[in-house]
């Protein structure tokens, strides 16, 4: 664990002589000319879709290099955005580097501008969540009818494509494949499914060869010409349900290696989900980075590089 005297400095926001294209809850994200973006992941967290006032030390860095460890694993599956995640090869102004240079590394990439999809595409492998609570109320996850007598948490015959909306605020909301053809057309949409779920099947596979179930997770599909690429984050804790395999049985909620720590903290302390959101203890920023750092350690096998 990391001591209070240990923390380390921790980045909140980016303040570059940049266009800022925009700033979620935890990305700011920049143009570079107009054909590229500079996306740089913060140690923001949110909860229940409110950013927290406690930063999570180490957090974007896990999120990135992630991200950029599963680009490179699928490259030969699907194209993708990445550039270079390596700052000295960006091409940014000198300035930039001197005065940005430590607080972006490790943490920022260089992408191409893609036209994004205007949907979540989400793959289910076991009934779980949202998806869970669906099968209990319908008997159906997203127009997928499934079996009856399904334990929570069960493993599913085959994954799902289960997309959602992109919420601008609040909650992404669940949408069956028929409304997602209406929206982003047969051909796109029966991409994007084929896409997914082959993505999904080949990474879980993986994530399970280190011992980490990966429940359901969250990809991104942008539009480079007519060709679609794999944008934003890819099987990142926080677009993920991660589980410890060794501790997996269904019937029951998981325990998690993303941030379920911090919402299960808050609803401990029955917080009612409307901002501002209360400070958190230390020994849950610290818990909660931890675990961060072991799920990119398992998966790529070496320590994030502080």
């Amino acid at each position: 664990m990391l001591s209070k005297a240990k923390m380390p400095e921790t980045v909140w926001e980016t303040k570059l002589r940049l266009p800022l294209v925009g700033r979620g809850k935890v990305r700011d994200i920049y143009a570079v000319g107009d054909d590229k973006l500079l996306i740089v992941t913060t140690d923001r967290l949110s909860a229940f879709d409110v950013v927290l006032p406690n930063p999570i030390p180490f957090k974007g860095k896990v999120l990135t290099q992630i991200s950029v460890f599963w680009f490179d694993f699928f490259k030969e599956l699907v194209p993708n955005h990445l550039i270079t995640a390596d700052i000295g090869q960006m091409g940014l102004p000198d300035e930039i580097i001197k005065n940005n240079g430590a607080q972006l590394t490790g943490r920022t990439m260089l992408v191409r501008r893609a036209k994004p999809l205007p949907i979540e595409c989400v793959v289910r492998g076991y009934v779980t969540g949202s998806g869970w609570k669906d099968y209990l109320r319908t008997g159906a996850v997203c127009g997928h009818v499934l079996p009856r007598g399904l334990k929570q948490c069960e493993k599913l015959k085959e994954p799902i494509f289960t997309p959602a909306t992109k919420a601008t605020s609040g909650h992404d909301e669940n949408i069956d494949y028929q409304e997602t053809v209406k929206r982003i057309g047969q051909s796109i949409a029966d991409q994007a499914k084929a896409l997914s779920i082959e993505i999904y099947k080949k990474g879980s596979d993986y994530a399970a060869s280190k011992g980490i179930l990966i429940a359901d997770t969250k990809f991104e599909f942008g539009l480079l010409g007519n060709t679609m690429i794999l944008i934003d984050e890819v099987m990142t804790p926080d677009s993920s349900r991660f589980w410890p395999q060794d501790r997996y049985q269904p019937g029951q909620d998981q325990p998690s290696f993303d941030k379920q720590i911090v919402r299960n903290y808050l609803l401990d302390i029955q917080w009612d989900q409307k901002p501002p959101a209360p400070e958190l203890p230390s020994q849950v920023v610290e818990k909660t980075s931890q675990a961060y750092q072991d799920v990119y350690e398992k998966l790529a096998g070496k320590k994030l590089g502080h």
